[in-house]
């Protein structure tokens, strides 16, 4: 049962890492928003520029990390068969 419910929270297509990300680069804008409203000027936009591309250096890991696993798969299936 565990193991079941441990399976919904891992990414397994290309099409569930986009959601994912999509939803993490909301939360980032709307922090950035935040900090920009909190720390006008130049201070604001650096801290909404680091949300911002946090988001895009977790996407990268998202994304290599599902090419790896797809890769190591399909290598298993070739020394099995």
């Amino acid at each position: 049962m565990v193991g079941k419910i441990g399976s919904l929270f891992v990414i397994k297509t290309r099409l569930e890492a986009f959601l994912i990300i999509y939803a993490l680069a909301l939360g980032a804008v709307e922090r950035g928003s935040v900090y920009l409203h909190r720390f006008p000027g130049v201070g604001g936009k650096l801290l909404f520029l680091a949300c911002t591309c946090a988001v895009f250096l977790a996407g990268a890991k998202i994304l290599d990390c599902l090419r790896f696993e797809r890769e190591r798969r399909e290598a298993e299936a070739d020394t099995q068969a």
